[in-house]
């Protein structure tokens, strides 16, 4: 796999600020890449849903520490409402 691939979200593309923290996290690399489509598009709908810069950042930081942990899917979200 290319170092600058991430395969995608079933709804959603990955935006930037994400993109490049998971390319800079190897662990949550490798499990981004082990979820399926649904989760990816989970993840990627819990970043862009919030609506201030510092929630957003906070939540690419989680993403890669979650995914690094083992967590699947955002913890106590109701859902991507696109699905």
């Amino acid at each position: 796999m290319s170092k600058k691939r991430l395969s995608a979200g079933a709804l959603h593309p990955i935006p930037a600020d994400l993109r490049k923290a998971l390319l800079a996290s190897p662990e949550a690399r490798a499990a981004w890449e082990d979820i399926t489509p649904l989760a990816r598009n989970e993840w990627i709908c819990w970043v862009t849903s919030v609506k201030q810069p510092e929630t957003r950042e906070n939540h690419v930081e989680r993403v890669c520490t979650q995914l690094a942990e083992g967590m699947r899917r955002p913890c106590c979200w109701p859902g991507c409402p696109h699905r």
